[in-house]
């Protein structure tokens, strides 16, 4: 991740806490780059999917396991998120490939995290059609900025909101056996968040164009 990143960076309050200044400042010197901590978020991501896929397969125990470790997963791959710009540019760690780091594994954790949450609770089509839409609102900032504009990280579904809402939404469906419901919460953050995809695709785009229009 080079220092280029500064001009495009997702505005995250967490950055400037202590213990995210200390964990990065632990990280650079333990030589960790910038471009290893982004792998990290789709292993994370990965590990987070299977626990999802496990969820319709197990009771008791396991499925609160499960479904731990999935919010373990997101959580992890947001940490990644967070640490792998602050170690590339508090620290001046990022380098010449970092931009397709920067985005690439983003990409590839959305997919795996929305797919899998379809998957276990059994309606594997929304949790694809959710995929497919955050790419989308990515893809609508990323078509901004090659177009000479800022990028535009606004919501009401970026990254940050589609994660918290599926860690929510996890973190409900391990009580839901105490009132007889079954991955009912999970269907319903899946679509909130395509809903909350499609909005925020018209919305960038439509700010888009207006600001290709004022160029």
């Amino acid at each position: 991740m080079s220092n280029d990143i500064l001009d495009i960076r997702r505005p995250i309050r967490s950055r400037n806490s202590a213990w995210a200044t200390q964990a990065a400042k632990l990280l650079a010197a333990q030589g960790v780059t910038p471009n290893q901590i982004s792998m990290a978020s789709m292993a994370f991501a990965a590990v987070g999917a299977l626990a999802f896929l496990l969820v319709p397969h197990v009771d008791g125990f396991l499925r609160v396991f499960a479904l731990l470790a999935a919010i373990g997963g997101i959580q992890g791959r947001l940490l990644c998120n967070l640490f792998d710009g602050m170690v590339a540019v508090e620290h001046g760690a990022g380098g010449p490939e970092g931009p397709f780091w920067n985005e690439f594994p983003d990409r590839v954790s959305d997919f795996l995290l929305l797919a899998a949450a379809g998957m276990a609770c059994g309606m594997g089509w929304l949790g694809l059609i959710a995929a497919a839409l955050a790419i989308f609102v990515a893809y609508v900032r990323e078509l901004g900025r090659a177009n000479a504009l800022p990028a535009d990280f606004g919501g009401p579904m970026a990254k940050q909101h589609r994660m918290g809402m599926l860690t929510f939404a996890a973190a409900v469906t391990l009580f839901e056996p105490l009132w007889g419901a079954n991955t009912f919460t999970l269907k319903g953050a899946l679509i909130i968040i395509a809903l909350g995809c499609v909005v925020t695709i018209y919305l960038r785009s439509k700010r888009l164009v207006q600001g290709l229009r004022a160029q």
